[in-house]
């Protein structure tokens, strides 16, 4: 199943990030472009939500560097396009995959691509990672670490009914029960001729 391999991608991520626990590490995909792409584009996603993930955790100390702050918002700015950018990508991947499915007549359209749904996926995967660690750290009260095991087994029974969704979805387009229609996502805050600020500073 599909979600099977999301999944097994995401956590191998997120262990490969805190090894080192920095945003400042270096990033190597070690799934080829050219023979592993859907591997490839879902370990990448993964990364950028994870290290912007660890930019939001950073931003909210509330001691930060003014010019460090400014920096690092930069930076989330920037992760966001990535993260959109590699959406897209991921969608771009399955209109070619199923792109001979003849959609039957009474075939319907998704309320969300298959890649804005995997995006949650991979968001899920770090909240399960970090919830997990809460639960079981050990200078926290009881009282928190059982409070957090309640909302771990929550994320859990999530992962499962988005997984199934998931698989479900790319079922119904691969037998032209539903169809797939991808819409650029457009941001206008970017864009140099569409925000006015970055227009009148040119």
């Amino acid at each position: 199943m599909f979600s099977d391999k999301a999944n097994k991608i995401f956590e191998e991520v997120i262990e490969k990030y805190h090894e080192i626990d920095s945003v400042d590490q270096e990033f190597e995909n070690p799934y080829d472009a050219e023979t592993d792409l859907l591997e490839h584009l879902l370990y990448r996603k993964c990364w950028i939500d994870t290290v912007q993930w660890h930019y939001e955790d950073i931003i909210r100390d509330q001691n930060i560097d003014p010019e460090a702050a400014l920096k690092l918002k930069r930076q989330i700015d920037a992760s966001n396009q990535d993260r959109t950018d590699m959406v897209e990508f991921i969608d771009s991947y399955f209109l070619e995959k199923y792109k001979e499915v003849e959609p039957k007549k009474e075939a319907t359209i998704n309320s969300e691509s298959p890649a804005w749904a995997i995006d949650r996926l991979s968001i899920l995967a770090l909240k399960i990672y970090h919830m997990n660690e809460e639960a079981n750290r050990e200078d926290a009260s009881q009282e928190h670490q059982m409070k957090c095991k309640t909302k771990l087994e929550v994320l859990l029974e999530q992962r499962v009914d988005l997984s199934t969704a998931i698989n479900q979805l790319l079922d119904d387009i691969s037998e032209g029960e539903k169809y797939m229609k991808v819409y650029k996502q457009m941001k206008m805050y970017n864009d140099e001729e569409l925000n006015p600020v970055l227009r009148n500073n040119k």
